[in-house]
């Protein structure tokens, strides 16, 4: 398995405070797609983050050594809305599980 590090940052830093409609429509279709992207057993953890100075999501994620992790982030319903959040997703060269 390899482990990867997803960051979904949104378009603006009050951003979790200040969501539309559309846009709250928009973090309901993308919590759904990594809720099932967990039940897969694809993710090991997934949530917001409170930072202080913007808020952001993250993922951990773990897949086949033979799969590119950037399918799950391309077909993020949060990336392919297409109205400004920007996500990245960096290899974890090393992960300490709970066993």
């Amino acid at each position: 398995m390899k482990y990867y590090f997803y960051k979904l940052i949104p378009p603006r830093p009050n951003f979790a405070q200040s969501m539309t409609e559309d846009e709250i429509k928009i973090m309901q279709a993308h919590v759904q797609y990594w809720t099932d992207i967990l039940n897969r057993g694809l993710a090991i953890a997934f949530g917001p983050v409170a930072d202080p100075n913007g808020g952001y999501g993250v993922g951990i994620i773990q897949l086949p050594d033979d799969s590119d992790p950037s399918t799950l982030r391309d077909n993020d319903p949060a990336v392919k809305a297409g109205v400004g959040f920007v996500s990245k997703v960096y290899p974890m060269p090393k992960v300490m599980l709970k066993q």
